[in-house]
């Protein structure tokens, strides 16, 4: 234990022992003084007992994450431009759910371990009748913006830290979130954090009124500001209001200003007791009126306030047993009956108009492709182009006038008459980037850009073209470890995983045999046959199952079922054997990649047609992956 550790010890017992008011801790805040008072005689803590962050399993921070899945959708832009702001300063950015359990995070993967030692990391418990004082616990306790600087903390381990917070609000009133930016170190004065503080109330208040219009988007909506410039983009207040004319949600700042008694809930008070106007006369009054003598008056004559009201659009009538929500067709014709996949698809149902980016991972083969063009064909896109680009067959001299095209003459080789990027045949509909985890690290800086700004740079250009695109990305990759390893650069990795899709390999779906009875599209199959397809591991998942079905279909007599002799022999099962193959170990980063050289005897080129590669491409992800063969082994 260090002296200083020894010494922020000895400031919390005196705390803990003669009160809030001890002369020791006279230099930290009263909101400070009060924590610690709280963690040793509410929560129970020992000051001396200095422990490690802890780090929910995967379990149990999903559990977490699916309750506030939709507002998780919601806050990540906020998440991604907060940190944009902070990122070169040595800041991460975390969301916590209201008991402080970190459901999201962007920062530096680079320093991982560091950061998952000190608690600045998923599924971080950072509540403060477990971690004391801090950031996040003490914002859900007293529901402030606060500062928790260095030795402000109450655990000892904690007071290299920096944390700023602030509370995220719902519609009611209550506290559904904590938003904190943080630093494993800092400058010792407190007062360096000033800014750090003004940014993440900002951010806050963006998120809070994001998910307001999310959730009210089919209501009256009332945007109020004390000036009118700023009432369409910015407004101080948000109001939502039943067909009645009856509050039914509002924002943080609205519940401060508007609330007539602090006793009775802003929620459910008319609009007639809250401004001198009358509910029925809003509409014609909106219409009527330019922005700036466009003003009511709060009850009682206690302040002008200009107004901006949104109606509800008009409700399509269900027909009586049809769900509000259901699956579309394409997406729903994917699963023929597994569970894992069936979430998987619900997911990506509710955000097939979103503009959120789509990154969608899992075992080559797996079916990536095929769910990216699902969810085109569910959206509103779907009758504008769906543009595929397999980052990894594309060789690097050509990926960047393919992707973001060329003017004519603007490089040796150059068409003449110039050529449209794949970004720009993708405008008004989807951009599928395959393989995104071999995109060689010049190019992903540009594609950045593209994303961020919706614009894109033609090679030989001087003025950007606007686009109008989705992105969805796909790998079978675990690109964290490649930012970890500076081979993909972080703030592309944050901003291609809006939401993550995860396609379960072909081995553990349980709708195995109806998939194979949906590609035989009708041919009998033997039971022996079935049996022994079953009981394959399938390495090369969908691509390698269509290829079999396939190469037993030619071979098979046409006058009776596909029967076992007809199957091509299966690496691991052979031609008799129908004992299941065991369990891999578990999969490193070249597990899949391995699984598939293995399954062709190491036959590169039909492995890299399995895959649906070329053959240097295969031979580049073995270098990556660490990969020789046998033959080439000392």
């Amino acid at each position: 234990m260090h002296a200083t550790q020894r010494e922020h010890i000895a400031t919390v017992m005196e705390v803990a022992g003669h009160g809030v008011h001890a002369r020791a801790a006279q230099h930290h805040e009263q909101i400070i003084r009060d924590s610690w008072h709280r963690c040793v005689h509410q929560h129970g803590l020992d000051p001396t007992r200095m422990q490690e962050a802890v780090i929910l399993p995967q379990s149990q921070l999903r559990q977490h994450q699916d309750q506030m899945e939709a507002f998780l959708h919601i806050a990540r832009h906020g998440l991604e431009t907060l940190y944009q702001h902070v990122a070169g300063l040595g800041y991460v950015v975390l969301l916590t759910d209201a008991r402080g359990v970190t459901v999201d995070f962007i920062g530096d993967l680079q320093i991982e371990p560091s950061l998952r030692k000190a608690g600045l990391y998923l599924g971080a418990d950072w509540s403060e009748h477990h971690a004391g004082t801090c950031g996040v616990g003490t914002c859900i306790s007293t529901g402030e913006a606060l500062t928790v600087h260095l030795d402000d903390h109450f655990d000892a381990t904690h007071i290299p830290l920096t944390c700023t917070t602030s509370p995220v609000y719902d519609a009611s009133g209550r506290l559904t979130a904590v938003l904190d930016i943080s630093a494993l170190r800092s400058p010792d004065p407190k007062g360096s954090q000033a800014l750090a503080l003004q940014l993440v109330k900002l951010y806050a208040q963006h998120i809070e009124n994001a998910n307001f219009l999310y959730r009210f988007s089919r209501d009256w909506v009332l945007r109020l500001s004390t000036a009118p410039q700023f009432l369409d983009v910015n407004p101080e207040y948000l109001i939502a209001l039943d067909a009645s004319g009856r509050v039914i949600g509002h924002n943080r700042r609205a519940q401060h200003a508007l609330q007539i008694d602090a006793r009775q809930p802003l929620v459910g008070q008319a609009f007639d007791t809250l401004f001198e106007a009358r509910f029925e006369d809003i509409g014609r009054f909106v219409m009527a009126q330019p922005s700036d003598q466009r003003a009511v008056m709060r009850a009682g004559g206690r302040e002008l306030l200009f107004l901006s009201a949104t109606p509800p659009p008009p409700r399509p009538p269900l027909t009586p047993g049809q769900p509000e929500r259901p699956v579309p067709a394409p997406l729903a014709a994917l699963n023929l009956g597994d569970p894992a996949l069936a979430r998987q698809i619900e997911r990506a149902a509710r955000l097939v108009n979103s503009p959120v980016s789509l990154l969608i991972t899992g075992e080559t083969g797996s079916g990536k492709e095929y769910f990216a063009k699902a969810v085109h064909a569910s959206s509103e896109r779907r009758a504008r182009p769906f543009v595929a680009v397999n980052c990894a067959a594309i060789p690097e001299t050509l990926i960047e006038s393919e992707l973001f095209g060329h003017l004519p003459g603007s490089f040796s080789g150059a068409a003449t008459k110039g050529k449209r990027g794949l970004v720009q045949e993708a405008d008004g509909g989807t951009l599928f980037l395959d393989e995104i985890g071999d995109m060689p690290l010049a190019l992903q800086a540009r594609l950045l850009r593209v994303l961020s700004e919706r614009e894109v740079l033609p090679v030989g250009a001087t003025r950007p073209v606007a686009v109008n695109i989705r992105v969805i990305a796909a790998t079978h990759a675990p690109l964290e470890d490649l930012v970890r390893a500076g081979r993909f650069r972080d703030d592309l990795y944050y901003r291609i995983n809006g939401a993550h899709i995860s396609l379960p390999p072909l081995r553990e779906r349980r709708d195995l045999a109806a998939l194979i009875q949906r590609l035989l599209q009708g041919r009998a199959l033997a039971a022996d046959a079935l049996a022994r397809l079953l009981a394959y591991r399938w390495p090369g998942n969908l691509r390698e199952l269509k290829n079999v079905l396939d190469c037993a279909t030619s071979v098979a007599s046409p006058h009776g079922p596909i029967g076992l002799t007809d199957l091509p022999e299966l690496p691991g099962l052979g031609t008799a054997d129908r004992t299941p193959a065991p369990s891999p170990a578990p999969a490193t980063s070249g597990g899949p990649l391995l699984a598939e050289l293995q399954a062709a005897h190491w036959n590169i080129t039909l492995a890299a047609r399995r895959l649906g590669v070329a053959r240097m491409t295969l031979y580049r992800r073995m270098k990556r992956a660490g990969i020789v063969p046998p033959n080439q082994r000392d």
